[in-house]
């Protein structure tokens, strides 16, 4: 996997101050996409071990609410596979510090319908993922007075709550 960039002290994708992991890497190719340069899979640099261990020290300091996953696609089987070690250490190291993940992917059909029992990598990253915002970026319903997401059909999915439900729980801003 490879990464185009990481933002520290990112407030713009999820709540409070965040390190925000772009993956290289995307399939969805929206018309409008906010960052064309990572759909390319090779675009950026590689994702190491070192790139881990930098994204955990820069989460020592205290301000940092969590981390988002956003790209390029996170939920790219191949990205997956990347990331996982690096929500896994997140969770362990800090357990209070949250995760969002951003994808073009709809959550019941293409994560829940087929990735959930087709990649071995789906179910445990979501597991440590707090919010997802699901779908795809559509121009035509792009609206800048959203929070936390760019078109209208996107969601912001509580992962743990609706993981256990079983019907999708929508995080709403909290005041």
């Amino acid at each position: 996997m490879n990464y185009a960039e990481i933002k520290t002290f990112d407030v713009a994708n999820g709540p409070g101050i965040r390190v925000s992991l772009f993956v290289s890497g995307c399939n969805h190719r929206c018309p409008g996409c906010f960052n064309e340069q990572a759909w390319d899979f090779n675009f950026g640099q590689p994702f190491t071990q070192e790139t881990i261990n930098y994204i955990i020290d820069t989460l020592s300091f205290g301000a940092y609410q969590g981390v988002t996953f956003l790209g390029g696609e996170p939920m790219e089987p191949v990205n997956q596979k990347g990331l996982l070690p690096l929500a896994r250490k997140i969770k362990e190291t800090y357990p209070e510090k949250d995760i969002w993940c951003f994808t073009g992917y709809d959550f019941e059909k293409d994560i829940i319908g087929h990735m959930y029992n087709e990649c071995p990598e789906t179910k445990e990253l979501l597991s440590y993922i707090d919010v997802l915002v699901d779908g795809p970026f559509i121009e035509a319903q792009k609206n800048l007075n959203l929070v936390f997401r760019g078109s209208e059909n996107q969601r912001l999915i509580r992962i743990p709550e609706t993981l256990k439900t079983g019907n999708i729980v929508l995080w709403e801003k909290e005041m």
